[in-house]
Parts: structure tokens; C-alpha cells; sequence
């Protein structure tokens, strides 16, 4: 039984007979994320007091500004986990390619990879809005004693044997799912710790809370505009309340917390999807699925993509179950 007062690290150590595999390898690997997302959430809340805003001056291989935040956490979260030496292998948003790892005492024993976005939304640091870490962790797929390959990295999100998110807001919070629930917890600054503060979160049934960006409607295909009018509708409990942060992290927190549906469609701008398979939506929809809700990404459940590229990209919608499935009736018009 889950009790509020728990540290993290107390609720790892309690809970590690619910996950499927020998759990003391992923017990370490998430204190090694808690560790880096405590330097970051140190660094991100200092950012308006040092020259850490603004651009980097390079790009990332998505063709994005990289923010000198980024790359901050990127080196961080990349570097905790090596310096753990208990991961194999990291894929991260911010990288060309993945990253192999080796200690130099085990010969590539170690038996997971972790898939990072670092720091989620980080063009809102600079206006003082939340912004995130989104990670997603399976187990390799080839032999145990040989360096990882991409195949380690190319596999649908229903593999996944953990995923989670820290945001970075008014409090600091890591939530988290092995498969098994999902969990809330909330830094206390002054000592340090993560404190378990939402046990097992589920997003409601419904809600009211619809979260597009819709500067881009004109853009969006039928089914999608019919939707967003649908939400509109002076009818029953409608209208909805619109409501967009432009950080993933932050419009998926509130909307499991409040109970709504996050929506970024392909567009005849962005025919494939903006956001990320493996770095964004597979560990969203592996925390939603676990919390009661649905991820979808058109007809396809989003944990059942095949990924054929480290970044590639797709249509992402995900919530409370009956708006998803509402949603659903109305993209099923159009295909």
C-alpha cells in the first residue's frame, strides 16, 4: 500500500516485486534519472539570473534552434546515465544518432535503453512557463555482450518497460509508469527529495479541456476542424475550454489531472506529425494507457507503431478515454 510521505527511492525499493524483470538494473537507472532531472530542475529554475537563455547558436537534427538549455540538459541527462554505467545504449532528441555504451569492466552486459527528449517545450523558459523531460526506457533486443544497434531503439512503444516525465513548474514533479500504474511525485526543494504526492493518477473519464494549437486550423484535416468545432458547441456540457501551453509535458499533466484531450494532427503543412514517436508520444501513451486513458495517432493505437527512423515523426492525440473516443468518430468520417 502506497503511502504519501514515500520518497522515490523508498517507493522504487517497495515496489520492485510488480516489474516483470529483474529489477535492481532499473531501479538504479531511474535514481539516475532523478538525479540529472534535479541538476536541470536547478538550472532551469535559475535561468533568468545567468546567461543560460537563448540560443545555442546550432541546430538539432529535427532542424530546430537548439536553446543553450537544451543542450544543457541534454548533456546532463547523457551524462548521468554514463556515469551510472547502467544503461547500454541513449537515443536522444537532441543527438544525430544513438549513443553506444560500454563500462569497461562488463563488455556490454548492461540491458537497457533509454530514449530522452531533455528538456520538452524549451522555448518557453525564456517567457517563464513550465517546461519538461519526457524518457522511455525498453529492454535491448539484441544479444546481451555486444554493442547496441538501432534495433534496440526501432521498437513500438507496447515494449516500453518504463516511461515518464519530470516537469519543471511551480513544483517540480516526476511521474512515472513500470507498467503497473502510475505515479506522482514532487520535489522538495529545500531537502532535495521527490515525495510520492499522486499516487496512482488516472485521467477522468472526460473532461472539459480540449488543448490544440489552433493558430494551425487551417491547416488541419476535416475530421479534426469538425472536432474542434464539436468542442465549440454552446450544447449539454459543451462548450469545452481550450487550453494550450505549447509545452507537451505541461498540456498532458493538466489534462490527467483535470481530465481533457491533447490534439497535434498531421497537417497539410506537416503531413507526417510534428512531434516525435519515440522520444514523445510512446512514453506519453505508455503513461496515458496506464492512467485510464487513450493515445492514438489516427486509426493506429500509438504503441503499436512499427518505428522505421530514430526521429521520426506522427499525428498525436491522447486523454481522457470518451473525448479520445469521440475524437475518434470523427477522423473515422474522413478514412
Amino acid at each position: 500500500m502506497t503511502k504519501k510521505n514515500q520518497t522515490l527511492g523508498e517507493f522504487i525499493i517497495e515496489n520492485q516485486d510488480s516489474f516483470q524483470y529483474s529489477s535492481g538494473e532499473l531501479s538504479k537507472l531511474i535514481n539516475a534519472i532523478r538525479l540529472a532531472a534535479k541538476v536541470v530542475n536547478h538550472e532551469v529554475n535559475k535561468a533568468g539570473l545567468v546567461d543560460i537563455l537563448g540560443d545555442a547558436g546550432d541546430t538539432n537534427i529535427q532542424g530546430e534552434e537548439q536553446k543553450k538549455l537544451d543542450v544543457f540538459a541534454n548533456e546532463k541527462f547523457i551524462s548521468t546515465l554514463k556515469n551510472r554505467e547502467i544503461v547500454c545504449g541513449i537515443a536522444s532528441e537532441e543527438e544525430d544518432s544513438f549513443i553506444t555504451i560500454n563500462s569497461s569492466d562488463n563488455q556490454h552486459q548492461n540491458k537497457y535503453v533509454v530514449l530522452i527528449d531533455p528538456l520538452d517545450g524549451s522555448s518557453n523558459v525564456d517567457v517563464n512557463v513550465s517546461v519538461g523531460t519526457i524518457f522511455s526506457i525498453y529492454r535491448r533486443v539484441t544479444p546481451v555482450g555486444t554493442p547496441v544497434t538501432l534495433e534496440d531503439f526501432l521498437q513500438p512503444g507496447n515494449k516500453q518497460v518504463a516511461a515518464g516525465y519530470v516537469v519543471y513548474g511551480t513544483s517540480t514533479m516526476l511521474v512515472y509508469t513500470t507498467g503497473d500504474g502510475v505515479n506522482g511525485f514532487t520535489l522538495n526543494p529545500a531537502l532535495g527529495t521527490f515525495y510520492l504526492s499522486h499516487p496512482n493518477m488516472q485521467f477522468p473519464e472526460t473532461g472539459k479541456i480540449y488543448s490544440v494549437n489552433e493558430g494551425n486550423y487551417v491547416h488541419f484535416h476535416q475530421g479534426v476542424k469538425d472536432y474542434i468545432k464539436y468542442c465549440q458547441e454552446e450544447e449539454g456540457d459543451r462548450p469545452y475550454t481550450s487550453r494550450y501551453i505549447g509545452s507537451l509535458v505541461s498540456d498532458f499533466h493538466r489534462n490527467m489531472i483535470k481530465g481533457g484531450i491533447y490534439m497535434y494532427p498531421k497537417s497539410s503543412v506537416t503531413e507526417s506529425g510534428k512531434l516525435r514517436l519515440l522520444y514523445e508520444c510512446n512514453p506519453m501513451a505508455f503513461i496515458a494507457e496506464q492512467a485510464n486513458g487513450i493515445a492514438i495517432g489516427g486509426k493506429t493505437r500509438i504503441m503499436d507503431i512499427e518505428p522505421t527512423e530514430l526521429h521520426q515523426r506522427v499525428p498525436f492525440f491522447c486523454g481522457s478515454r470518451k473525448m479520445v473516443e469521440k475524437l475518434q468518430e470523427f477522423l473515422d468520417k474522413y478514412h
